[in-house]
């Protein structure tokens, strides 16, 4: 049986959607079709409006609605700690451990040759621009995902960032190899903020 053509069309939006196959994005647009008129317009002005006004900050290039963002605009942040990281979404991994009370830098991405993504493509140029700015930087924590592609990318930073006369450090390995950060809990994550090491 064929779909009516505007529901069809919703599911193979939804489809589009990471890690949404088929048979869940037919379940979220039956789900959606069956709400309340107001909540499925009230979602659909949620994604639209954020779409519209989310936005990289242009200090640490984490998102945010108002640039710079929070943590960048926030006086009580130690401006001489950095913590670079590979995505948004990790930056808030670290803040749930209400441990780390630096500031940021996202990536967006890592060096992975076989998907061609190089270090051109990342924010590292605006990373190395931000540690030769005043207030001076004392350390720069590196803690990109412990894969192969987040320890060579912590590696190649460590080797740009040593000559600088700034302390490199790494997370310390209580998050799971092949783990994301988004995924770890905050004791784990607290534990391996804590013990990170020099590299």
């Amino acid at each position: 049986m064929e779909h009516a053509p505007a529901f069809a069309r919703l599911i193979a939006e939804l489809e589009k959607l990471p890690g949404i196959g088929p048979k869940t994005a037919q379940r979220l647009a039956y789900h959606l079709l069956f709400r309340p008129q107001e909540e499925v317009r009230a979602l659909a002005e949620a994604m639209v409006r954020a779409r519209a006004s989310v936005r990289y900050c242009s200090v640490c290039f984490n998102l945010t609605d108002r640039d710079p963002c929070a943590v960048c605009r926030d006086p009580g942040r130690d401006a001489r700690l950095i913590c670079v990281v590979e995505q948004p979404r990790d930056v808030v991994a670290m803040e749930r451990t209400r441990e780390y009370r630096g500031r940021y830098h996202v990536l967006h991405g890592v060096i992975s040759p076989v998907d061609g993504v190089g270090p051109e493509q990342l924010r590292v140029r605006e990373l190395l621009a931000r540690l030769q700015a005043d207030p001076p930087v004392d350390e720069v924590i590196l803690a990109t995902n412990p894969t192969v592609e987040g320890e060579a990318t912590a590696l190649y930073l460590a080797r740009l960032i040593k000559p600088l006369g700034i302390r490199v450090t790494r997370i310390a390995r209580g998050v799971p190899e092949g783990g994301d950060l988004e995924y770890v809990d905050e004791l784990t994550l607290t534990r391996a903020l804590q013990g990170r090491q020099a590299l």
